[in-house]
């Protein structure tokens, strides 16, 4: 393969001794890394990621398309390993879905730059959906379906109450740009839409799961100050907190919905306090609206547009 041909291995460099040598050496030593520096859980995720990518993965890429589910359950794995190892289990909410991204994530970024490169990979004798694919029709089908199936996971997030609902409006405008693009390719089998679908992944990423991470309810814990000393994470939540305070300040939905902002309908003793989950409000007749505690609160009245009632 051209996009290939000068890495070390390849050009003769490195010889295939000292490669494996060297995948044996690395390999060994960071699954005894993971079991002096983690847990079992974390450490056999590892090793069986390793073992998964060099054995099943490699021995089915000239032999069958589904190398690439496989490969997709490999870059799926790393994220679950960062949460088990920081104490978490592998089956709580938030592993699943980090993995979920990661595995869904791939298929439009592999697939695009497959399309590009089918040429190449079909002279390297890898067997790949767009090698086997001359119109691009399963392609592009499969594209838009995991990038439908991606789209979801925001919402799923929410529902489980992962995350706030702000995280699910984010996400209908990454998912919509990311779609935007992979209908384009559908429409036209171009290497210059392709390329478009595989750049937007590139930047999709990081986006989506920052926002994750900002929109997370387990960031809503007190960070607290004792006497011991700071530590970089320390300070990545106490960061992650203002970001979270400053977004709350700027959106009204976010605060209800931590609970900071107190929505209420009606007056005196017919005041009755809406339900914090529910979001985005929905104002109807005499609304109040209460923010802050004690000297600090402030109450906005919204009352009913005596005209709406003649229209």
């Amino acid at each position: 393969m051209k996009r290939t041909g000068n890495r070390p291995l390849v050009n003769g460099s490195v010889s295939k001794q000292a490669a494996i040598g060297l995948g044996c050496l690395t390999g060994s030593t960071g699954g005894i890394l993971l079991g002096l520096g983690t847990d079992p859980i974390t450490t056999m995720l590892g090793v069986g990621n390793i073992g998964l990518y060099a054995g099943l993965y490699t021995y089915l890429k000239p032999r069958s398309e589904i190398n690439t589910w496989v490969g997709a359950v490999v870059g799926a794995i790393p994220p679950v390993m960062g949460w088990t190892a920081a104490g978490g289990s592998i089956l709580d909410p938030e592993a699943v879905l980090l993995g979920s991204t990661l595995f869904l994530w791939q298929f439009p970024h592999f697939f695009a730059l497959n399309w590009m490169y089918r040429t190449d990979y079909k002279r390297g004798g890898f067997s790949m959906v767009a090698v086997n694919d001359p119109n691009g029709d399963r392609t592009a089908s499969l594209i838009k379906r995991y990038g439908v199936y991606l789209a979801s996971l925001p919402f799923l997030s929410t529902a489980l109450e992962v995350t706030s609902p702000m995280f699910a409006v984010e996400g209908i405008l990454l998912n919509g740009y990311a779609l935007h693009v992979s209908s384009k390719f559908d429409k036209e089998r171009s290497n210059s839409n392709a390329r478009k679908v595989f750049l937007t992944s590139l930047w999709y990423l990081p986006c989506v799961m920052m926002l994750f991470l900002l929109h997370s309810r387990r960031w809503h814990e007190e960070v607290t100050n004792d006497e011991k000393e700071e530590t970089i994470l320390d300070s990545f939540q106490k960061l992650m907190s203002k970001i979270q305070a400053k977004g709350k300040e700027l959106c009204m939905h976010e605060a209800l919905v931590s609970k900071e902002v107190e929505v209420s309908i009606g007056e005196g003793e017919n005041k009755t306090a809406l339900d914090g989950s529910k979001c985005p409000i929905s104002m109807t007749k005499n609304a109040q609206i209460s923010m802050g505690t004690g000297k600090e609160e402030v109450t906005l009245t919204i009352e009913e547009d005596p005209i709406s009632d003649e229209r």
